[in-house]
């Protein structure tokens, strides 16, 4: 391992909503910036500074996160924005950080630094490390009322200070990358050889399923009128409950279901775990 930050210069450029999000969230903001969201149509940015925009960097490392099995809408708005102009050429490293589920909002990304001429040349994954139910109880309890650090009972929330401080491991093969162009080809397997993304094969079935529902309830709620509309309001928390229910109770009749499909499909799966680990994009994947 190697804290490489003393070796280079970093320069840490936040993406800003021009409204900002409610931190905490509340319930009704939460699930209502879900429609948006799923649509890829997010609420805009504030512009990254002239100064930023004009410099040279030898590489570019985007953090994100996903929302709703999509990028974040400050991403997805950046993304999209014309600032992102800034990234044609430039190789990209992404570092994502979420509870588990990210592969399809992983393909938005590509997709997206494709459209703006980026060169993905690397992805680290990021991810609560806890069981299913624990990860679970402590987003929701830093989501909704703030509380990041350990209580009585549970853990920290989100990816663990542990996890976060062995990313020291990457830090040779960047700092390469940026003094060496030539090594920013085969950069992330070098990266994935020192673990940069861990991948079970339950989870690309889990997001095959999940992405389908929130497609429809995305379009079903939009339908009633845009991000905030009090005539959609009962329509999002119809969503709100339904979600809770599928997390709570139909979550363990969904793993047995994926459990047994994992078996009989297995072949075909390690194939779509290949694929997601990589940084090649196939329109349609999941």
């Amino acid at each position: 391992m190697r804290d490489i930050s003393e070796e280079v210069s970093i320069q840490y450029v936040p993406i800003m909503p021009q409204q900002a999000w409610p931190w905490p969230w509340k319930a009704d903001s939460f699930f209502d910036a879900m429609p948006e969201c799923v649509a890829m149509e997010p609420a805009p940015v504030l512009p990254i500074p002239p100064e930023i925009r004009q410099a040279e960097y030898d590489l570019v490392l985007l953090g994100w996160q996903p929302w709703f099995l999509h990028p974040s809408q400050p991403v997805t708005a950046f993304l999209k924005s014309e600032d992102a102009k800034m990234l044609a050429g430039k190789p990209v490293v992404t570092v994502v950080g979420c509870r588990n589920m990210w592969l399809h909002a992983g393909e938005k990304v590509k997709e997206l630094l494709a459209q703006c001429s980026a060169r993905q040349v690397g992805n680290i994954v990021l991810t609560d490390t806890n069981p299913n139910l624990v990860s679970l109880l402590t987003i929701i309890r830093w989501a909704f009322s703030g509380k990041k650090e350990k209580s009585r009972w549970l853990p920290e929330a989100g990816v663990q200070a542990r996890d976060l401080a062995a990313t020291s491991r990457f830090g040779q093969a960047l700092l390469e990358a940026t003094q060496q162009p030539e090594k920013q080809v085969g950069l992330h397997e070098r990266l994935l050889a020192d673990g940069a993304v861990q991948l079970n094969i339950g989870l690309v079935l889990l997001e095959q399923r999940g992405i389908k529902n929130f497609r429809f309830w995305s379009r079903f709620i939009r339908e009633k009128g845009a991000a905030g509309a009090p005539e959609r309001q009962g329509r999002v928390r119809m969503f709100k409950r339904l979600l809770i229910t599928a997390i709570f109770i139909l979550s363990p009749l969904s793993s047995l279901t994926a459990f047994i499909q994992e078996r009989m499909q297995r072949k075909r799966l390690l194939r779509d775990v290949d694929y997601f680990k990589g940084l090649d994009y196939e329109p349609g994947r999941i």
